[in-house]
């Protein structure tokens, strides 16, 4: 439970299960309120190349009220069962296109190599395509890795969209280096959970007892 001036940590969504919620929830809506924020962030950081700075301190603004509603939708979810399918598939994409358009629109202005965005971007794609990889036979949750990972990005991500120069620049260098060394940490750990998954799940182990069988039945009537 949260105690009373705590922050909330991010729920993974994808890894509760559906409830007969109705599809119409402040949940979802948090969740709906930060998808259409991310096109309003990439234009207010775009604006003028990224050099104006009114319009830099618009996008962090806009980021920072998005990254709270993926704070709260999913505690918010979870402790009043508003779980929905919707709400599954919808979150981890808000939080992906949120986060894809300031590392692309960062890098597109000069402020962050592309070398660092195609590594998280990369690694987000990849985790994506193994949740569907294991879907059959469970889902991965979150780790308290992955949640630092998130909350090292949404910070470096911040620090690096306020026009910020000498040492603040310098501290956001090696923030952002931090999040990524933890992002390709992480993708590691979750690429052997997955494995782990896929082998160990009921689903794995009833395909090998029933291939055992096909085996044994095959030995018998040789």
């Amino acid at each position: 439970m949260t105690e009373p001036g705590e922050i909330p940590t991010p729920v993974d969504l994808a890894a509760l299960p559906p409830s007969a919620a109705p599809l119409l929830n402040v949940a979802n809506a948090l969740t709906v309120l930060r998808l259409l924020l991310v096109p309003v962030f990439g234009a207010f950081l775009l604006t003028g190349d990224g050099q104006v700075t009114h319009w830099r301190l618009a996008a962090a603004l806009v980021f920072v009220a998005a990254s709270f509603t993926d704070r709260f939708d999913g505690q918010i979810a979870r402790r009043h069962n508003l779980i929905t399918a919707f709400g599954t598939v919808a979150d981890p994409i808000a939080d992906k296109a949120l986060m894809g358009t300031a590392l692309v629109a960062l890098s597109a202005i000069g402020d962050l190599p592309w070398l660092i965005t195609g590594v998280v971007l990369a690694r987000e794609v990849g985790v994506t395509a193994l949740r569907f990889w294991v879907i059959r036979h469970g889902v991965i949750p979150a780790s308290r890795g992955g949640k630092v990972k998130t909350l090292l990005q949404s910070l470096a991500i911040g620090l690096y969209i306020l026009p910020l120069d000498g040492w603040p620049a310098s501290v956001r260098a090696w923030v952002m280096a931090a999040a990524v060394i933890l992002t390709l940490v992480t993708g590691a750990d979750y690429v052997a959970r997955a494995l782990r998954l896929r082998a160990t799940s009921a689903r794995a182990v009833a395909a090998r007892e029933r291939r055992a069988a096909i085996a044994r039945e095959r030995a018998i009537e040789l």
